[in-house]
């Protein structure tokens, strides 16, 4: 069993008694920023839901590379990090900057957790520049008045929202939001999202997780995910499920064998 994280988080406003959705993620992909109750919130899913694991890790993947395409394919030297989760292996200001280390990266978050480790552990190199903005992803106005103090908005920027908008139970209302932050990046920026699809186990898991008081997140239909791109184009092989988003061929291996298919999708597409 992992050990409790040991940083003094008296008075942070971190409450360790009900379960948090950014640290049951992190417990899944192995990490030690959880406590018991998210490591039994998080068991109790992958009792009913033992995809959750593969998931989780295939999640982190995509972003690896849909990092390295930006930074190494397209040019981009600019990303903003949208709900960033809490600090792993292969965090997007890592990727980025061992590809071009005059990356700068903006993450931004509202979990104080998330907050109290950003500020030790996302420290990028000395060429680029790291920084962490605490903010919802529903204040955009705030979220871009921290960001233009990293970022030239008058240059392209990817703007990554992994994992995040299922905490947005509306899909209108989360559609307008990427809408809002795409307004607001000029043409050539990209837009990476992925996130969870519906499936029956996963509303099993949801419900037993509704138990212990936890925030609910709302998965959809492949077809509303990818609705969040709208106007923008399509970088290929567009909207997949996220291991069969630029799969990797491993050394020695002549034909990749086709990526299975998970109920985590995702995709990346260019501003016009």
């Amino acid at each position: 069993m992992s050990e409790e994280p040991t940083a003094p988080y008296t008075g942070t406003g971190i409450d360790t008694t009900v379960p948090h959705s950014a640290r049951i993620w992190n417990y899944f992909l192995g990490g030690k920023d959880n406590y018991a109750v998210d490591r039994e919130a998080g068991d109790a899913i992958a009792a009913i839901y033992p995809q959750i694991r593969v998931n989780a890790r295939e999640a982190r993947g995509f972003l690896r590379r849909v990092v390295e395409f930006l930074a190494g394919e397209t040019g981009i030297r600019q990303f903003l990090d949208i709900g960033t989760g809490l600090p792993t292996a292969n965090n997007t200001h890592e990727v980025a900057q061992r590809v071009a280390p005059e990356c700068r990266v903006v993450y931004v978050d509202n979990d104080p957790l998330v907050l109290a480790h950003a500020r030790a552990l996302l420290v990028g190199t000395s060429e680029g520049e790291t920084t962490y903005l605490e903010a919802d992803i529903r204040d955009v106005d705030r979220i871009f008045r921290g960001a233009q103090r990293v970022l030239d908005l008058e240059q392209p920027v990817a703007v990554l929202i992994l994992g995040v908008l299922g905490h947005i139970a509306d899909t209108a209302e989360a559609r307008a939001l990427v809408a809002d932050i795409m307004s607001r990046v000029p043409s050539g920026s990209y837009l990476a999202i992925c996130d969870g699809t519906v499936t029956e186990e996963k509303l099993k898991a949801q419900q037993e997780f509704s138990k212990t008081g936890g925030a609910i997140y709302v998965n959809r239909e492949p077809d509303e995910i990818a609705s969040f791109f709208a106007g923008l184009e399509w970088v290929e092989p567009g909207f997949v499920s996220v291991p069969r988003w630029r799969p990797e061929t491993p050394p020695g291996v002549a034909v990749l064998a086709p990526a299975r298919q998970i109920d985590e999708y995702g995709g990346v597409a260019r501003k016009p």
